[in-house]
């Protein structure tokens, strides 16, 4: 055996079925003798989006996502990909090729430090020195990955690993135990009772939760504990999809872009759980307003974001479900918060965005995302992009009993269709839909060919409106319509484009029967691109 080998033999004992990448000659052993085996290989157009196929796929198939790529550019494209999973603690394993280990820091071609470059965007990194290291390597990067708070980990292989000679018998471990590395899952039972008696004392009990409920698997949990106490709920963005958006228990996603009347309600609340969440500033920008005059618990499973942002009263570190398990186990359900939660029922109808819808030659966004709601099936996964359609795809999408992704702690532009892709890959059963700006679309329809080689049917929602929108609307507000860089000329005709890939495509305007298209649009599980036009000048914010 070689060291190629002993990879892809590691890869199988992990039970990895697709492998998201890009050749080059630093990784092709590896890529040589992945043939041998049943694992799919798909061939990206470019390495940033390897990451983001890996990540999809991750998320909707609950293990973790594997990329490979090449040295020196290959490498050090997909750094963006690692560093937005790493934002929003997916996991991830990434194995890059690099030069001959003698040649290591001489600059030779296509040499890059990739694991100093990714230090500040992996929970680990590995640079391979001895063939024989690799099984131990492999297990660990996986443990490294899916346990703990979730996220990349990257393992560097030489060109002459990859070749050298594999003496002895290969033996994969069965288990791992890393002595600076072992995370709490188990939550503190003590810490356990006093946030079951604080809900029972509570007058205006509220849960946010974060994208870490979905990374734990801990989604029934967290409904039935909100049930049985009749506690509302809010999220952040990444914790969206926690609750049925129409649930009577939820209000809404709070934050900058959030919804008034939930941000109101976690800022009255005498008693916050916040569960799986950063408390980021996209999600809290003024963190005294959380923790005055109310009891706030954090939980948790990395200790290093308890207390980060905010000071909590009763910190719990553990993972989520257990946590939530042990609390179902504990509590009596005798609660009664119905006055709260007639009170925010009133916030929301006081304070419901009140968009008015128009007649034109222009969509209206909140018109146009719930109609699609409607129309997609109750297990569909929606992957918005980043930039207004993502805030309005937050606002007015109606998850019912499927998912919903985006890219939230980075924010990266071009997520949305390869996420979308791996999404996909990771059940085929499932309707997907990736909805994206034209900016954005730009900076991933590359991706169309590789949608077109393996077969990956997903529907792609364009809304056009000629600006890197996001940026505009601010600079609307800021600099009062003094626009720089942010005016999209030169589009491609997207009906082409469509064409190009062998793709169904549809354009909608504010003169259409959009429900009739919607469900045209949707009628098949081909691939298919829609261009929805947007008025250029529309606004998230009123």
């Amino acid at each position: 055996m070689i060291g190629a080998e002993v990879i892809v033999k590691c890869l199988e004992k992990e039970n990895v079925k697709v492998i998201f990448g890009y050749s080059g000659v630093a990784i092709d052993p590896f890529w040589n003798k992945i043939l041998d085996t049943d694992i799919k290989r798909v061939l990206v157009r470019t390495e940033q989006n390897a990451a983001h196929l890996a990540s999809g796929y991750a998320r909707i198939s609950g293990g973790v996502g594997v990329c490979a790529v090449t040295s020196g550019p290959g490498a050090t494209n997909l750094i963006t990909g690692i560093a937005t999973a790493y934002a929003d603690s997916i996991p991830l394993v990434a194995i890059t090729g690099q030069v001959n280990s003698d040649m290591i820091g001489s600059d030779v071609f296509q040499e890059a430090d990739i694991t100093g470059a990714v230090e500040s965007f992996v929970k680990y990194s590995y640079l391979v020195r001895d063939v024989a290291d690799l099984p131990r390597i492999i297990k660990e990067a996986f443990y490294i990955a899916s346990t703990g708070r979730r996220g990349p980990v990257l393992i560097d292989i030489p060109f002459d690993i990859q070749n050298a000679e594999f003496s002895g018998k290969f033996s994969y471990p069965e288990s791992i135990s890393m002595r600076s590395y072992k995370p709490t899952v188990k939550g503190n039972i003590v810490q356990i009772k006093k946030v079951i008696k604080e809900v029972e004392h509570a007058k205006r009990p509220i849960i946010c939760v974060g994208g870490g409920v979905h990374l734990s698997g801990a989604t029934k949990e967290i409904r039935k504990f909100a049930e049985l106490n009749s506690v509302p709920v809010v999220s952040t963005m990444m914790g969206i999809g926690v609750m049925p958006s129409e649930h009577p228990l939820y209000f809404g996603m709070v934050g900058n872009n959030g919804q008034p009347f939930a941000n109101r309600a976690m800022n009255e609340s005498d008693l916050l759980l916040m569960v799986g969440a950063r408390v980021a500033d996209r999600a809290v920008n003024r963190p005294d307003l959380i923790t005055e005059n109310k009891v706030m618990v954090h939980i948790d499973v990395d200790p290093a974001e308890i207390g980060k942002n905010v000071g909590p009263t009763i910190p719990l570190v553990g993972d989520i479900k257990n946590i939530f398990q042990d609390f179902l186990e504990q509590d009596d359900y005798a609660d009664d918060h119905s006055d709260w939660l007639d009170t925010l029922n009133g916030y929301r109808k006081e304070m419901a965005s009140l968009r008015k819808p128009y007649v034109g030659e222009f969509v209206e966004p909140k018109d146009f995302i719930t109609k699609l709601s409607d129309v997609l099936r109750d297990d569909a996964i929606y992957v918005a992009d980043v930039g207004q359609n993502q805030m309005w795809s937050c606002a007015y999408h109606k998850v019912k009993n499927g998912r919903f992704l985006t890219s939230g702690g980075m924010g990266t532009m071009g997520y949305s269709i390869p996420a979308a892709m791996g999404a996909k890959l990771a059940d085929k059963s499932k309707q997907v839909v990736a909805v994206i700006g034209d900016g954005a679309f730009q900076m991933s329809m590359m991706e169309l060919a590789t949608m077109r080689q393996y077969g990956i049917n997903i529907k792609i929602i364009v809304m056009k409106n000629g600006f890197l929108g996001m940026v505009r609307e601010h600079q609307h507000y800021a600099y009062e319509d003094h626009y720089s860089m942010v005016e999209l000329k030169g589009d491609p005709d997207l009906s082409l484009i469509a064409a190009a890939y062998g793709m169904e495509y549809m354009k909608v305007d504010g003169k259409c029967d959009i429900s009739a298209k919607l469900s045209e649009f949707f009628a098949d599980d081909k691939s298919g691109l829609m261009e929805v036009t947007v008025d250029p000048m529309e606004l998230v914010k009123y």
